[in-house]
């Protein structure tokens, strides 16, 4: 058998590690959930050995069922679920369990943050300090749990963690660093300043990585654990956005990301670190060395549309029912959109907005509404890609992936809306393949990332643009922009009396 790579994709709920060979064809994959604790609102944790356990679990498989020989593995490389706080004792021990990026508990510490540091905290990170993000939840645990900080020797994110326990090196890549909101983007470096500024210890950041930079080999331990073989490699990878672009091809400043799931992500790669879009959009490091990406969120993309399915047409095959909408027009018959149903990130950051539906008639049927919900989407999209081209990028390529991807209507509606080519994936494995890139990289089988994306990333679907279409839609953009702020202050009051009646 041909060797191969593994790139181990750790998500919030399962893990996911494929074997990919040098010519990019998936020969297997394996995975395994794990829990999620919550044990108050607003918290979400879990148990860094669950990590562990289900990676491990999943090598064993691939191994025995899928028959990889260990001697093939040639090496391993890692994309993790961004953010989350993990903090190890002097023995390395795990002190508490690891706080995830979608944990807001530390809306307080933010509020500090910006007090102690406004706009010059902006400066050095390029980002805004809010919950998800690493630095908030640390001055959480210092507050209110300040035995446990005390403690603590070294912070690591969720996927630097797991690759510890496979190699007994402790490093953290630039991408993740970046999530921290601890890292000055600028000189690529842990900010004094803010160390500083909290009272934090330098001591507590790990050592620094480039995402394709090896980071030791499995050790005998881990061997004996997994069936591993120790002559494997392992590698920086990065973080779940930046794997997820790098498996989509977003290598170059011409291409932009369009990801549709729960929530949307309009992803976008950026050549230099003096781009700061002062927190608007969120700024990271890519796992492409001397690269950076940034994005801005919906937080209720594929969320509007599976709402309005249960709501309206439970019992109805969901393909027919966006499909539907071919039944409309451009604009839905005069119909609009906003997305907002549980408030927005970008280019709102407003958590009291609510969606809404301009225009609706007596001629409106079904079929309008549904176009007019798919169409609100791509407007929003379209939102953060004004943001983009006000400060002058230029890009002639969207990738679309998720559930913008698998409808043709759709990929034609964001075509149409962004006035720009649509292509697809057609090998849509997103941040898993992004993290067996790095490997493939880091083990020297392609010069660069780019060379490796000529092999492993491939397109099919392409949709152009219709002129036709752009026109209308550039007209009905003007108007759907009024909507939030004609309706930012009805749908504040609207949650200020459903929460007082509740």
């Amino acid at each position: 058998m041909a060797q191969c790579v593994l790139g181990v994709d750790l998500g919030t709920s399962s893990v996911k590690v494929s074997a990919v060979t040098a010519d990019g064809t998936i020969i297997a994959q394996e995975g395994m959930d794990f829990p999620l604790q919550q044990p108050k609102p607003g918290y979400a944790e879990q148990d860094p050995e669950d990590w562990v356990s289900a990676t491990t679990v999943s090598i064993v498989r691939l191994i025995l069922n899928d028959q990889i020989k260990p001697e093939d593995i040639a090496g391993i490389s890692y994309s993790g679920q961004m953010h989350g706080l993990v903090l190890l004792d002097e023995n390395n021990e795990v002190l508490r369990p690891a706080m995830l990026w979608n944990d807001t508990r530390s809306t307080k510490q933010c509020e500090e943050i910006l007090a102690k540091m406004g706009e010059k905290f902006i400066d050095i990170t390029h980002n805004k300090p809010l919950e998800g993000f690493t630095l908030p939840k640390l001055l959480w645990v210092k507050e209110n749990q300040p035995e446990i900080f005390a403690k603590a020797k070294t912070m690591l994110l969720p996927k630097d963690y797991l690759r510890f326990r496979m190699t007994g090196n402790l490093a953290m890549d630039y991408s993740d660093a970046t999530g921290t909101v601890m890292l000055d983007v600028d000189t690529q470096q842990w900010s004094q300043e803010i160390l500083e500024a909290f009272d934090i210890p330098e001591s507590l950041c790990p050592p620094l990585v480039r995402s394709i930079d090896e980071t030791g080999n499995i050790t005998p331990a881990y061997s004996e654990y997994s069936g591993l073989s120790t002559t494997t490699k392992t590698f920086g990878g990065g973080a779940d956005n930046a794997c997820g672009a790098v498996g989509a091809g977003i290598d170059s400043p011409t291409k932009v990301l369009s990801s549709i799931g729960t929530s949307g992500v309009i992803l976008k790669y950026e050549p230099q670190k003096e781009t700061n879009y002062r927190g608007v959009l969120q700024y990271e490091d890519h796992a492409i060395p001397d690269a950076f990406y940034s994005m801005g969120v919906t937080l209720a993309a594929g969320f509007s549309l599976s709402w309005f399915k249960k709501t309206f047409a439970e019992n109805e095959d969901f393909t027919s029912v966006v499909e539907s909408a071919a039944e409309s027009t451009v604009g839905a018959n005069g119909l609009l959109f906003a997305p907002y149903i549980v408030g927005e990130r970008a280019p709102y950051a407003d958590a009291d907005i609510r969606g809404s539906f301009i225009g609706i008639d007596g001629i409106h049927k079904r079929h309008d509404f549904v176009r007019a919900v798919l169409e609100g989407i791509i407007f929003s999209f379209r939102d953060i890609m004004d943001i983009y081209e006000e400060n002058g990028a230029k890009f002639d390529t969207v990738v679309s992936i998720g559930g913008g991807a698998k409808s043709p209507l759709w990929q034609q509606i964001q075509a149409d809306i962004f006035n720009v080519k649509v292509v697809s994936l057609k090998n849509e494995q997103g941040p898993g393949l992004g993290a067996a890139m790095l490997a493939a990289v880091g083990l020297g089988w392609f010069k660069d990332v780019q060379e490796c994306t000529k092999t492993f990333v491939s397109f099919k679907d392409v949709f152009l643009p219709k002129p036709d279409n752009v026109k209308k839609y550039q007209r009905l953009h003007e108007i759907y922009k009024q909507i939030y702020p004609s309706t930012k202050a009805i749908t504040a009051d609207l949650v200020k009396y459903r929460e007082e009646e509740l």
